[in-house]
């Protein structure tokens, strides 16, 4: 009877397989063809479904007859899908493409890649700084974005002038000028400006930051021979207006009151962002003379977009930035100036920005855009021994076409740029006006040659109205050795054209400066390799790179002084060059967030065996960030960076010393309020050394290779409606 009832079962459950039908679903992402896993994916009237791998592949078995199957995933449009069986062939492959929600699009674009590829299938390395980092650096330093770039591996933000306070960013080794400095995609700054960029760009009306390290002029021009860091602004969004209001003070005598306003509506939308900045002179030391420059500034940012169609987006936008800069002898800033006490160096800028931008999407996967803008600075110097007035006019336009292919990305472009920089007279300085123009032509590809492998090609034409032509390819090769291991190489071509206006430069020694004489354009060469790890192991969510690089810069434009006290400009014979390495890992444990890196880096000026190290380029510097999330509304934070020895221009090492901060943040409702406090220990070069030179009324200073304000608190307060 048992072995009845045993032949039985086997008859039901065989005729039952013979009603079954075994699919292969094959699911991508519609725009970037990647594929997807972890996508849910359930039929109707079965239980419990299923979801797709690391190789974008679930197979499920369905009965005879009609099947409606749902696949859904986090940022993805749901899709259902009808089927009625069998099909022609019992056992089947079903390709599926999801496309984004349109909102979740908006956070995950990288955009100097042009080609909206998630950041994991990009042959060249970017980092993000994401909407949850910015947003948190708002609070912490709503001033300016020096702090929150100080923060990465293999970044290093260096203060330029005790009197006013200059600050560039050095990357891999290399000074700020070989830095390029983008907004949405546009150039920021440059020439006449100096060094002043970082210190006047507030992040509350930032997306995103992405930064790539590394010749990266294919795409973006002259100037990006150490790398690139491209500044993404907020956009309007449909339905979710927003208002915010932030006010911050801190113990240095710094006050900040910002506010950021956008809404969209059906075919129009706007941005507003504007606010002010104030800072109070402070002689931390007690020198007599200002460790932090007095400064007070306004801007004025609004933009309107409009989107005539679902294919077209326009926006125009104008900025407006007004900062007066002062420092120097702290009587002089008090109004109590005499024989003695005289010295001070004051700078005035003005900006105003016009900028408008066209994309229009062709089809699902295909872009054109047209961007264009313009900027006017005035900046008025003065000092206790010398003046001088000029105006820059900065321009740039670009126009640009995407096309996705099944095996490939294409993006194509032509731009130009360029600026006239002229002096008000009269004028006691040899620096003559000058009109610099620059005609560019770039072309890059990205082959998917199989599906562990991509290739990108890229190279760029240049035409430069004094320098001529620079021709820039590069290649970088991404292959995923896994689906949490994956490793990129690439290399390119870069230059850079020499500008009298750098950080190495005091203004009062503008009118020693000589027009460039013979002086080339610097020409560089620079590989980068890293190795990538994104998994989980056990409940962490662990992100381990590896990233080792190499820059070599010919004709590095330097300079001497003559016997007159004259500063000439020519091309060293022999070039700079930066090698190293940086290491990170970052994890997740539910609430906790741990952060540890290290950098090392030799960067050598071969044209000089008697001080062979470059300047002010740390051969070691470690860093760790440790945060925890306690609740919804509280979360803490501490922060590390040991900086090791630097050398100095003549020879010299400075000592290493370690810097750390603090941070906690409560939100009630609809507030937010941040207490925070940098270099807790009050470490300041000035507690090692004198930085003034003699004479009081007429002063030097050392080079700067640390902090000079000292320990600082702050307490903003963020109210968004």
């Amino acid at each position: 009877m048992i072995k009845a009832a045993f032949v039985v079962c086997l008859f039901l459950l065989v005729n039952c397989s013979f009603g079954q039908n075994k699919v292969l679903f094959f699911i991508t992402d519609a725009a970037a063809r990647d594929t997807l896993s972890n996508v849910s994916i359930v039929a109707k009237g079965t239980d419990p479904g299923t979801v797709s791998d690391n190789r974008g592949r679930a197979v499920i078995m369905l009965p005879d007859g009609k099947s409606t199957i749902t696949f859904s995933s986090v940022g993805y449009k749901t899709l259902e899908l009808t089927i009625t069986f069998p099909l022609v062939n019992k056992d089947s492959v079903l390709h599926i493409e999801m496309e984004k929600e349109e909102k979740e699009l908006e956070q995950v674009v990288v955009s100097s890649s042009r080609t909206e590829s998630r950041i994991e299938n990009l042959p060249t390395k970017v980092e993000v700084l994401g909407f949850e980092e910015v947003n948190e650096e708002v609070g912490i330093k709503p001033g300016n974005i020096a702090s929150l770039l100080g923060d990465i591996a293999g970044i290093q933000t260096q203060q330029t002038s005790a009197a006013t306070g200059n600050t560039e960013l050095r990357v891999q080794g290399l000074p700020g000028k070989y830095t390029q400095l983008l907004r949405d995609g546009m150039p920021l700054f440059g020439g006449y400006a100096g060094s002043f960029s970082i210190l006047q760009i507030p992040p509350l009306d930032l997306k995103q930051i992405e930064i790539i390290k590394g010749a990266s002029s294919t795409l973006y021009g002259g100037g990006a021979i150490a790398g690139m860091i491209n500044l993404v602004s907020k956009r309007p969004k449909e339905g979710k207006p927003e208002r915010t209001f932030l006010f911050n003070q801190s113990s240095l005598g710094e006050t900040n009151l910002n506010l950021y306003f956008s809404e969209r509506k059906k075919k129009t939308g706007y941005t507003l962002f504007g606010g002010g900045n104030l800072q109070h002179s402070k002689d931390i030391n007690k020198d007599g003379f200002s460790d932090v420059a007095r400064t007070d500034g306004f801007f004025f940012h609004p933009t309107a977009f409009f989107y005539p169609d679902t294919k077209n987006l326009i926006s125009i936008g104008f900025n407006s930035v007004m900062e007066n800069r002062k420092g120097g002898d702290m009587l002089v800033l008090q109004d109590k100036a005499d024989a003695v006490h005289r010295f001070f160096v004051k700078n005035v800028t003005r900006r105003n920005t016009i900028d408008a931008n066209w994309e229009n999407k062709i089809n699902k996967t295909d872009r054109f855009v047209f961007k264009a803008t313009g900027s006017w600075l005035n900046r008025d110097i003065t000092t206790s021994t010398f003046g001088m007035k000029a105006k820059q006019l900065s321009y740039f336009s670009e126009a640009s076409w995407l096309k996705k292919k099944p095996h490939n990305d294409l993006v194509t472009g032509i731009n130009l740029s360029g600026e006239n920089f002229a002096k008000k007279y009269p004028d006691s300085t040899k620096i003559p006006d000058e009109k610099n123009t620059t005609i560019g032509l770039f072309l890059q590809d990205d082959w998917r040659l199989a599906k562990k492998m991509t290739l990108q090609s890229g190279i760029r034409y240049d035409h430069h109205n004094r320098y001529g032509h620079f021709l820039l390819p590069r290649l970088s090769l991404l292959y995923k050795i896994s689906p949490t291991l994956t490793t990129r190489l690439g290399g390119g071509l870069g230059y850079k054209t020499p500008t009298l206006f750098s950080s190495e430069t005091d203004e009062r020694d503008y009118p020693l400066l000589l027009p460039f004489n013979g002086v080339k354009a610097e020409r560089s060469g620079g590989i980068n390799w890293d190795i990538n790890y994104h998994g989980q192991i056990n409940d962490w969510e662990l992100t381990i790179n590896q990233t080792f690089y190499y820059t070599t810069i010919k004709d590095p434009v330097i300079y001497r002084t003559d016997i007159n006290s004259l500063i000439h400009f020519y091309n060293a014979s022999r070039p700079i060059t930066t090698h190293g390495f940086e290491s990170y890992i970052q994890a997740t444990f539910n609430a906790l967030e741990v952060y540890l890196g290290y950098t090392y880096t030799v960067a050598e000026k071969k044209y000089d065996p008697v001080h062979r190290y470059l300047s002010l380029s740390a051969r070691n510097k470690f860093a760790s960030v440790l945060a925890y999330e306690f609740s919804d509304n509280f979360r803490a934070g501490i922060e590390a960076a040991f900086t090791g020895k630097q050398y100095l221009d003549d020879g010299s090492r400075t000592p290493a010393y370690l810097f750390m901060a603090a941070m906690l943040r409560y939100d009630i409702g609809k507030l937010a309020f941040v207490l925070n406090c940098e270099n807790i220990f009050d470490y300041r070069q000035t507690r090692k050394e004198s930085i003034l030179l003699p004479p009081v009324n007429n002063p030097r200073f050392k080079q700067l290779w640390a902090p000079l304000d000292g320990r600082v608190a702050n307490l903003s307060v963020r109210l968004t409606l």
